[in-house]
């Protein structure tokens, strides 16, 4: 069984960048997508952004294309979403999670979550 840890997270000024790291135990993460997904205030958890096992294709929501990057490494278990200029609409709690086929409905195994504040 997989777990997941999400870290990372904290506050940081609006334009500025912060490093979120997701870590696996229990299992190796290469035959998985790792996604990262967000719950703003109020809002619904949305997708943010997905790797596949090799870590060659990415895909990203619209709202952070261009601004963030994913990426992994396979020798540690690791899992990172890179984050630049940020905005308030940032602010949320990240998780990261794994899924078999990289669709959006698939992903589970759940961190407890990391919260990232941007102020204005």
């Amino acid at each position: 069984q997989v777990q997941l840890e999400e870290s990372g997270g904290g506050l940081v000024q609006a334009g500025g960048s912060l490093r979120l790291s997701c870590a696996a135990s229990g299992r190796t993460l290469t035959s998985y997508f790792i996604g990262w997904f967000r719950r703003a205030p109020g809002k619904e958890r949305e997708f943010v952004a997905r790797i596949n096992g090799e870590g060659f294709n990415t895909y990203y929501a619209d709202s952070v294309k261009g601004r963030f990057n994913i990426s992994r490494d396979n020798v540690k278990n690791m899992v990172y979403l890179e984050m630049n200029r940020v905005t308030p609409a940032d602010t949320a709690v990240y998780y990261c999670a794994r899924s078999l086929s990289g669709f959006i409905r698939t992903f589970d195994s759940w961190g407890q979550g990391t919260q990232v504040t941007v102020s204005s």
